[in-house]
């Protein structure tokens, strides 16, 4: 999904690939950035409404996004290797509705995606467009655990500078 605006469709969906969340490195995570007990330890998790050892949802929005810059620098070079100009991409002008709607346990693994549900033209910069999307976050047993909606700007062909 790496192409210019106007060749973005809604609907395109972007695989980035999978993660398994080890206990290890949910704890080396947790003790870093969210130390609370359900994330350091399994006899931690076990008095909490978790019951186990779970990741941190910032961990799962982490993880989307290593993937996400491993995907594009992939399919940029891709299209090096074919000689053509890899798209640029814009800045985000944020996200909404982040969600973790279930828990990510040590040992699960997370296959991670974004499809495009949206693009807006915009009148302020018209060298770009605005491209909205869903991301998501879908463990082995197909249940969706972690979403949200982003916007990226995406430049349009022959027009960006």
């Amino acid at each position: 999904m790496s192409a210019w605006f106007e060749d973005m469709a809604i609907g395109d969906r972007l695989e980035l690939g999978s993660y398994l969340f080890t206990a290890e490195d949910i704890i080396r995570f947790a003790r870093q950035f969210d130390p609370q007990p359900f994330h350091l330890s399994e006899e931690g998790a076990a008095a909490t409404h978790f019951g186990r050892l779970c990741a941190s949802g910032w961990h799962t929005g982490a993880v989307f996004m290593r993937l996400l810059v491993l995907t594009h620098q992939r399919l940029d070079e891709e299209a090096r290797q074919r000689g053509d100009m890899p798209v640029p991409r814009g800045p985000s002008p944020g996200f909404e509705n982040l969600k973790w709607l279930k828990p990510v346990y040590a040992g699960d693994t997370i296959r991670y995606a974004s499809e495009v549900t949206g693009k807006i033209e915009t009148t302020g910069r018209p060298e770009w467009g605005v491209i909205l999307g869903v991301n998501e976050g879908i463990n082995q047993h197909g249940d969706v655990v972690f979403r949200f909606d982003s916007k990226v700007y995406i430049p349009k062909r022959g027009v960006a500078g």
